[in-house]
């Protein structure tokens, strides 16, 4: 009697070196209860000492996979058609002297290039105007709007990457992080069209 499975592969799962790789780790199933435990133990890659950071499961060997534990399976595919491992180590910890260094590096390199900014569009020349427009004085330095303008150029920065420190300001991601996540989907297709060796045929594979 034909049984019938839905599995839906996920775009990326993080495994440790020399794991296995089982189905319930890659993939969602859908099954009757006894079938959905066989196949959730189901082994569909161990990870050795030859492989690199990255391998691409393609969903034909995992129906090829499925095919050798009972051919009498139905199996159908939702959703995409490879599935990203990537063997990382254990996290390291971050070195305190690293990470004050790299804060340094951040902070003074981000206010170098505002205040540069700043220089090249002459905007302390801009608020010298505003205040004689404003007063009717000359003032070579109008912390009237220096104070203001700096105070509210952190808080639009902090608005902009809606962050404070970890906590997010709300649910809305930001435009960085929108460009990370389609920097992440391109960088994600690059690898499975380059490392995916079922979609790769040689003109020796003829």
């Amino acid at each position: 009697m034909e049984k019938t499975v839905y599995i839906r592969l996920r775009n990326r799962v993080f495994v440790r070196p020399h794991e296995k790789v089982y189905l319930k780790d890659i993939a969602q199933i859908i099954a009757e209860d006894v079938l959905h435990k066989q196949l959730s133990q189901l082994l569909i890659y161990s990870i050795s000492d030859q492989d690199r950071n990255i391998i691409i499961i393609d969903v034909m060997q995992v129906i090829a996979k499925i095919a050798q534990f009972d051919s009498s399976i139905d199996v159908q595919v939702l959703g995409p058609s490879q599935t990203i491992v990537e063997v990382v180590d254990r996290k390291k910890k971050v070195s305190p002297i690293l990470f004050i260094l790299t804060w340094f590096l951040l902070f003074f390199g981000s206010m170098l290039t505002i205040m540069n900014f700043h220089e090249d569009v002459s905007m302390q020349t801009v608020h010298q105007k505003l205040y004689k427009m404003m007063t009717g004085q000359d003032n070579e330095k109008p912390l009237m709007f220096q104070i203001p303008y700096s105070i509210g150029l952190g808080l639009g920065m902090i608005i902009f990457f809606n962050h404070v420190f970890k906590k997010r300001l709300n649910e809305e991601p930001s435009p960085l992080e929108v460009e990370m996540f389609n920097y992440q989907q391109d960088l994600d297709q690059y690898v499975i069209m380059h490392e995916n060796k079922e979609s790769m045929k040689k003109l020796h594979d003829h």
